[in-house]
């Protein structure tokens, strides 16, 4: 199922995304359900890993002095 979502563009952007429909043969409404599609997918990925992140710190689970150290000798800093 698909439903139907209007979106602003500018002048530019618009007359960038037809070229681009015309060069690729696709549809600018295939175009733009992709790039808003690989949009969400990132920043749900880098929400999620955010979260995550937050989690692990108030559990207090961060990198000892120790492992800090050696990762900064192994890359000579």
């Amino acid at each position: 199922m698909s439903s139907t979502l209007t979106v602003r563009l500018d002048d530019e952007l618009k007359q960038r995304l037809e070229r681009l429909s015309s060069a690729t043969h696709r549809s600018r409404s295939f175009l733009a359900a992709e790039a808003i599609r690989d949009f969400v997918e990132l920043n749900e990925w880098q929400v999620g890993e955010i979260r995550q992140a937050v989690e692990e710190a108030d559990q207090e689970l961060f990198a000892s002095e120790e492992s800090v150290a050696e990762s900064f000798q192994k890359w000579g800093a």
